[in-house]
């Protein structure tokens, strides 16, 4: 297996990038969590189905804006972390004493009707796996 890059700075790099990873024959899309992306979602998510390319995402709301999969921590959960960490500090905490926290609950969503439009058939033990499917 190869692992090809295909990097965008700026929108209209998107095209020209999609261009070369699907000539280079890419089997997959593990579109990386950054600003860029997510306002480009769905021209990625567009580009990706006409090009025959299931997308990986690390969160669940991009499986359900037409992602095939998702596999991350669960991003819900981290907002409520940080929303009782600012409720502490907001009533005299200090930051340097709270303690470091990670999430520990990583999900896994599939979008059957994206993996429908791609021709992907997905076995009913993964299906039992994820945390959510779309339907």
């Amino acid at each position: 297996m190869t692992t090809l890059v295909g990097e965008a700075s700026q929108s209209d790099a998107i095209a020209p990038a999609f261009d070369r990873i699907t000539k280079a024959g890419s089997q997959v899309l593990i579109v990386q969590p950054n600003g860029l992306f997510i306002n480009q979602r769905k021209a990625i998510l567009r580009q990706a189905l006409a090009a025959g390319l299931p997308t990986i995402f690390d969160d669940r709301g991009d499986v359900e804006a037409g992602g095939f999969m998702s596999y991350g921590v669960n991003q819900r959960e981290g907002s409520l972390r940080v929303a009782a960490f600012v409720d502490k500090i907001l009533k005299g905490a200090k930051p340097g004493d709270l303690p470091i926290e990670f999430s520990t609950k990583i999900e896994m969503a599939i979008n059957l009707k994206t993996a429908k439009a791609l021709g992907f058939e997905i076995p009913a033990t993964l299906l039992a796996r994820a945390d959510e499917v779309i339907e």
